[in-house]
């Protein structure tokens, strides 16, 4: 298939991406903005990005240089990743405005590539979102920009099923790996580098963390079998369904022989219950079935920080 992918400059989006090109899958990869403007993390990324995918510059989702592009070549396949996330956990983040730009001429993107013979869309979500996953009643949106992700799924269900286009969602918990912002994993990584003991303040919340190349593995099938179906169709993919002091021992197991340092953890008694104790998603992926290999991926996270300092 040819596959426009938005979004591909992002952690897991360039996962998704390698992973589509691997299945055989010919992907375009819009970009926001040129790619002398990105640095860092992301422009390394995009480095990487480009290896996969025919990179487009500064051709955001809707607008008149996007639609230019849908209008004059012919997709299969929109895989829309692209979200934003600019401030996601301000507590003030502007959803309207997140929504707006999410689904920025939305209904003529979807006929013009509905015309040229796209057959379906994969969105995805978030296990943040409000209603998604399982965990503690209600499932209520972590953050303004969780419900953001969940108002976006709505807007493009509505239009797809409009105009008769299928419709899938691939809901993303917490994906790790190599070229990851500089999140938890990062942040164990960093003190471990430093000889430093990594504090885990909120061991007790229960989370769903995945491996990205056995996430993106899952997605680039998903994907895949979005022409024969109908509708709308969902997978929400699930990895290490445990504590977050759980995890981090689980981490610090895996890097201490690979990475030659202490990985000393330190699980410290949780004061903060602001989120909800336990957020996880459903559908536990079958890596084995996907040619996946755990260890290999543990490999690749020690070889990553050992070339690319945790602190960047």
């Amino acid at each position: 298939m040819k596959v426009l992918l938005t979004g591909g400059s992002s952690f897991s989006g360039l996962w998704f991406a390698r992973s589509l090109a691997a299945a055989g899958h010919s992907v375009v990869a819009p970009l926001t903005r040129g790619v002398s403007e990105y640095s860092g993390l992301r422009r390394e990324r995009i480095a990487e990005l480009a290896r996969v995918a025919t990179l487009v510059e500064n051709c955001r989702f809707g607008a008149s240089r996007f639609i230019g592009l849908i209008a004059a070549e012919s997709f299969d396949l929109l895989c829309q990743h692209a979200a934003r996330v600019t401030g996601y956990r301000n507590p003030n983040f502007d959803v309207a405005a997140a929504v707006a730009e999410n689904t920025n001429n939305l209904s003529p993107v979807l006929k013009t590539l509905a015309d040229r013979g796209c057959v379906g869309v994969v969105v995805t979500g978030s296990v943040f979102e409000q209603n998604e996953g399982t965990g503690d009643e209600p499932l209520r949106a972590f953050s303004p920009y969780g419900e953001s992700k969940g108002l976006t799924w709505q807007r493009f269900r509505e239009q797809c099923e409009s105009i008769g286009l299928t419709v899938g969602k691939f809901v993303v918990a917490n994906p790790f790996g190599p070229y990851e912002e500089p999140r938890f994993c990062n942040y164990l990584v960093r003190s471990w580098q430093k000889g430093e003991r990594a504090a885990v303040r909120t061991p007790l919340y229960v989370r769903d963390n995945i491996h990205v190349d056995l996430l993106a593995a899952a997605y680039a099938r998903f994907a895949a079998g979005i022409p024969a179906r109908k509708g709308v169709c969902r997978i929400n993919p699930s990895g290490y369904v445990e504590s977050q002091g759980e995890f981090a021992l689980r981490f610090a197991a895996a890097m201490k022989p690979r990475l030659g340092v202490a990985c000393a953890v330190d699980l410290l008694e949780q004061t903060d219950f602001a989120e909800p104790m336990v957020r996880r998603n459903t559908d536990p992926v079958d890596g084995a079935a996907l040619g996946w290999r755990e260890s290999n991926a543990w490999d690749a996270i020690a070889d990553f920080y050992r070339t690319w300092p945790a602190d960047n």
